[in-house]
């Protein structure tokens, strides 16, 4: 892949300039993951896990991006609820990923890798 970026320039002209920082691409991906049914939450490292235990939302939490030229790479850890098929979320995760950050940003998505960090049992309390 080519060299990791901060942010991509979509546009840069001499009327105007657009660029995406790489936070904005990891919060669309985030978005993107979690809108797929079985997927429960992002996974994270121990400070995620206390932050959203506290009440506050880190929307990209579980995402790491990679920003090339004009490409970005994405991979995401999930935790999804107990009695879903994992390759078929995964496959559903990845094409709404890759669908969702092309779409907004015009980067060539060249892969999007899934980690199942937890599956998560249904709480009959």
């Amino acid at each position: 892949m080519a060299e990791i970026r901060s942010d991509y320039k979509i546009r840069d002209d001499e009327l105007s300039k657009v660029q995406v920082s790489d936070e904005v691409v990891t919060i669309i991906a985030g978005l993107a993951a979690t809108e797929v049914e079985g997927v429960v939450s992002m996974g994270g490292n121990i400070t995620n896990e206390l932050v959203s235990r506290l009440g506050m939302k880190n929307l990209a939490k579980g995402v790491r991006i990679e920003l090339g030229d004009g490409t970005a790479a994405v991979d995401l850890t999930l935790n999804i609820e107990y009695g879903y098929s994992i390759p078929e979320i995964s496959a559903k995760v990845q094409d709404r990923v890759k669908v969702a950050v092309e779409n907004m940003t015009g980067l060539d998505v060249v892969s999007v890798n899934i980690r199942i960090a937890n599956v998560v049992m249904e709480n009959n309390e």
